[in-house]
C-alpha cells in the first residue's frame, strides 16, 4: 500500500472514476484515497471523455448505465485518442453487463458488480496497477532500445554517407548527381501518389544508388574515350556492389532493391539481373527515370549536358523499353508543368 497525501498529483497512480451517482463517487474517492491511490470522480461522462484527452489517468472505474450516453459508447470514444488506459466497467447488476464480445472489441480489462463493500473491487484495482507497472516497464525498455537503434542507424548512415561523397569526389562532373536524383526520385513519387514512407525510401535510395562505384576503378570511372567490353562490364558490377555494401544494414532493406535494380530496362535488357516490366521493384523504375534525366542533363567527362528538348524527346522515345511507360509519362507531366521544381534542385544541387 501507498501513504495517502493530500496533494492528488502526488499519488504514483492515478484513478477516474465515472458515475452518475455522486454518492458513490464520494465513496470511492476516500476508500481510494485510504488506500493509497489518487481519484478524481466525474459524473457526467461526456466531461469525463474530455478530462481524460487533457489529464493524465492510469486507470478508469465507468459505470455501465448512465446518461446520456453509457459505459461502453464512453470506451467507444475514448478507445478512438488513447489505447493505453486501463478501465474496469462497474454494473449495478451482472445481467446489466455488455456481452463479452463488446468488452473484448473495447478492450475493457474487466467488470465488477458494485458493492457497498469494496474489497472485490481493490483487488481488481491492484491486479490492474500491476499489469500497467509492467506495461510502462515495457514502454521504457523499448524507448531505450529505439534510442540505441536510432544511434546505431544514424552512425551507419553517416558512414555510408563518406563512402558516398568518396564516389563523388573522384568526378567533379557527377558531384551533386546522387543528391539530385534522389529529389527528382521524390518528385515523381509524389505525382504518383505514393505514400510518405515510399517516399522516404525513394529519398535514401536516390542518395545511395551510385554507392556500389566505391569498387570501380578510377582508370574506368574517370575515363574520357569510349570504354571496352571489358571496362563496362566492370561499371555494370556496381549496382551489385552497392547492394552487397547496404545489406549488412538492416536499416537498408527497404533501399538495397533501387540500389540493385535502377540500371534494369523495362523490355528486359538491362542489369544485372535483366527483370523486365513489373519484374523490376517500382521505385527502382522511378530512380531509373530520375538517374536517367540527371546524367542526360549534367555534363560529363565525355560531353556536354543536353538540353532540356532533346532530353524530352529521348524519355519520349524511350517509354516502354528503357523506362516505365507510366513512370516516363509522369517525369514529362513535370518537366512540361513543373520545370522550375526541377531548376531548383538543379540549382541547389549545382555540379563544380
Amino acid at each position: 500500500m501507498r501513504k495517502g497525501v493530500h496533494s492528488q498529483d502526488d499519488y504514483e497512480y492515478k484513478i477516474i472514476g465515472v458515475d452518475d451517482e455522486l454518492g458513490i463517487l464520494d465513496s470511492l474517492k476516500v476508500f481510494l484515497n485510504r488506500a493509497g491511490y489518487g481519484f478524481i470522480g466525474v459524473s457526467d461522462p461526456l466531461e469525463a471523455i474530455e478530462k481524460v484527452k487533457t489529464e493524465h489517468f492510469d486507470l478508469m472505474l465507468l459505470d455501465y448505465i448512465m446518461t446520456p450516453i453509457h459505459g461502453d459508447q464512453v470506451v467507444e470514444e475514448i478507445r478512438k485518442f488513447n489505447k493505453d488506459l486501463y478501465i474496469l466497467l462497474l454494473t449495478g447488476h451482472k445481467d446489466l453487463a455488455p456481452p463479452l464480445d463488446t468488452i473484448k472489441r473495447l478492450d475493457i480489462q474487466g467488470y465488477c458488480e458494485k458493492s457497498d463493500k469494496f474489497d472485490q473491487l481493490l483487488l481488481l484495482i491492484e491486479s490492474g496497477v500491476k499489469a500497467i507497472s509492467q506495461m510502462n516497464l515495457i514502454k521504457d525498455i523499448n524507448n531505450e532500445l529505439k534510442d540505441t537503434y536510432d544511434k546505431l542507424e544514424k552512425a551507419y548512415l553517416e558512414t555510408i554517407q563518406v563512402l558516398r561523397y568518396t564516389v563523388e569526389a573522384k568526378d567533379t562532373y557527377t558531384r551533386g548527381h546522387s543528391d539530385r536524383v534522389s529529389e527528382f526520385s521524390m518528385l515523381l513519387g509524389q505525382k504518383l501518389g505514393l505514400s510518405d514512407k515510399e517516399i522516404n525510401t525513394l529519398k535514401i535510395g536516390g542518395l545511395f544508388h551510385d554507392i556500389g562505384k566505391i569498387g570501380v576503378p578510377d582508370s574506368i570511372l574517370l575515363k574520357e574515350s569510349k570504354l571496352t567490353d571489358d571496362e563496362y562490364s566492370e561499371i555494370k558490377n556496381h549496382p551489385s556492389i552497392g547492394a552487397h555494401i547496404l545489406s549488412n544494414a538492416t536499416i537498408f532493406k527497404e533501399v538495397i532493391p533501387i540500389v540493385k535494380h535502377h540500371h534494369e530496362r523495362y523490355d528486359g535488357n538491362g542489369y544485372p539481373g535483366k527483370l523486365k516490366g513489373e519484374e523490376i521493384p517500382l521505385l527502382a523504375r522511378i530512380t531509373a527515370v530520375a538517374d536517367a534525366f540527371d546524367a542526360m542533363s549534367s555534363k560529363r567527362t565525355y560531353r556536354n549536358s543536353l538540353d532540356i528538348d532533346t532530353v524530352k524527346a529521348e524519355i519520349e522515345r524511350c517509354k516502354g523499353t528503357q523506362f516505365d511507360p507510366k513512370c516516363a509519362d509522369a517525369f514529362l507531366d513535370i518537366l512540361n508543368n513543373h520545370y522550375n521544381e526541377i531548376k531548383e534542385i538543379q540549382e541547389k544541387y549545382k555540379s563544380e
